[in-house]
């Protein structure tokens, strides 16, 4: 067969054009198949615009909590809809990276068209039909919508249109309390809106409850309801007067819906089945290559069903870029990849929880941990709420979490040390600078040894008689 190119990519959401612009510039012929959005969600409907809205959201209520710096607190004032053109200002800041004439420059051929697969290598993309030695699917997901009775009759927000509201809701009902609905619920009532949460099961349930105890906290004292154990059974209102039914009888009224209950992974009309391609619960299956179970096929992010991270994505695209460029045998690992709930406090995790880590290990395991409330920084800034908590089996972290200032910054050292397997010992002799949150590993790693060595008999016995034959 006469090929194209070396790399067809299809979808330009974050790990597509990490696949893509790598490829290029290590000399491949690529093109890019993309119908929808350069940047894909990441970038137009998700990381983007909701941390400009949290931030929006942490600068007003800044404004409330300030008596005890000795600044008089005010009621801010909010205009959302300025607000709103604040996080359409941050998705055009940062679009320019992700934009066609971009990728183009790097030789890439961008087809803004729907790609489907017409045979094992080969893809109809518009009016074309192209042939490729290596296809790269990374089509990502889009948000779940559940067939609730009633929902398909009322109004509803979706991650994919809430940020083109311009008028403030009055009264927000977030159906879902995982990440994506706790991290709109605090930037609302930030903002000033009434919001209660709608949750099956308990919220922020993937999380160790000890420290997902800490933000639900301060989520209740900001004023957020979150109803859990109540699934929603039936929907109906009309725009500006919704009402949720649960199942136990519990009812919920508010002028606006968002429906945050996960993602569905984007598979339609690809085509799978004329390219031989195995999908399971609705997503592509692949294996530890992430090859497909077409062998010429890759897939990466959100449509493998996997972990659904922009960073996840970013990092399997170099694992097939090692593997469809130049042949090597690269598998992906996901025990080190980090994840956060960008509330305020900071909730982030990398590798097993204390649960988890309790019923792969037993007794094998030995939890340590260090509070915000002893580290200086945190005092002196007024955020000292929280802590981290690390999993450590025979002087190796096996995971780490962290709830409270700055989690998402602080878990990438973590993160490192998991991916490397680093020691205990290797974050105990780090030198972090003074005052800084960084050293809660520090301290989190000398609780690990400080008993073996501050309450050991054998140590102090040892000092003893060194002392008594020095000179």
């Amino acid at each position: 067969m006469r090929f194209d190119y070396d790399l067809l990519v299809v979808g330009a959401g974050s790990g597509g054009l990490s696949v893509a612009s790598g490829a290029a510039q290590m000399g491949a012929r690529v093109a890019l198949a993309e119908r929808g959005e350069m940047g894909g969600d990441c970038l137009n409907y998700g990381c983007v615009p909701s941390k400009a809205l949290i931030a929006a959201g942490a600068r007003a209520q800044a404004m409330r909590d300030c008596a005890d710096f000795g600044i008089t607190p005010v009621v801010p004032e909010v205009d959302y809809a300025a607000v709103m053109d604040h996080v359409a200002a941050t998705i055009a800041k940062i679009a320019p990276h992700d934009s066609q004439e971009r990728f183009e420059g790097f030789g890439i051929e961008v087809i803004r068209d729907h790609a489907r697969f017409t045979g094992p290598q080969q893809v109809q993309v518009g009016d074309r039909v192209i042939r490729a030695r290596r296809v790269v699917i990374a089509t990502g997901a889009s948000p779940l919508v559940p067939p609730i009775d009633g929902l398909d009759g009322v109004p509803y927000l979706t991650n994919e249109t809430l940020f083109d509201l311009r008028e403030r809701p009055d009264h927000l009902l977030v159906l879902g309390g995982g990440p994506i609905g706790m991290e709109m619920a605090q930037a609302h009532v930030r903002l000033g809106c009434k919001v209660t949460v709608i949750e099956a099961d308990r919220a922020l349930n993937r999380d160790d409850p000890e420290m997902a105890a800490v933000v639900l906290a301060r989520l209740h004292a900001e004023g957020i309801e979150i109803a859990e154990g109540a699934r929603a059974a039936q929907i109906s209102g009309k725009a500006g007067a919704i009402r949720v039914l649960a199942e136990d009888g519990r009812v919920f009224e508010g002028s606006h819906l968002l429906v945050a209950l996960g993602r569905r992974p984007n598979i339609a009309d690809l085509g799978l089945e004329a390219a031989g391609i195995a999908t399971e619960r609705g997503a592509i299956t692949v294996d530890a290559r992430l090859r497909t179970s077409n062998k010429k096929v890759f897939a990466i992010g959100d449509v493998t069903g996997g972990l659904q991270f922009t960073h996840l994505a970013g990092y399997e695209a170099g694992v097939v870029i090692r593997a469809a460029l130049f042949g090597l045998p690269a598998k992906a690992r996901h025990d080190h990849i980090p994840r956060a709930t960008y509330t305020e406090p900071e909730l982030a995790q990398v590798g097993l929880t204390e649960a988890e880590a309790r019923g792969k290990h037993g007794d094998a395991l030995q939890v340590v941990a260090a509070d915000y409330s002893g580290n200086d920084r945190a005092l002196a800034s007024l955020r000292s709420e929280g802590g981290v908590k690390v999993m450590v089996v025979k002087g190796r972290p096996v995971g780490a979490t962290i709830v409270g200032a700055e989690a998402g910054e602080l878990i990438s050292l973590w993160a490192l040390a998991l991916s490397k397997g680093l020691k205990l010992s290797d974050i105990a002799g780090m030198v972090a600078p003074y005052p800084t949150l960084s050293e809660l590993a520090k301290r989190a790693a000398g609780a690990y040894f400080s008993p073996k060595l501050f309450e050991n008999p054998w140590v102090k016995r040892a000092v003893a008689a060194v002392q008594r034959v020095l000179p």
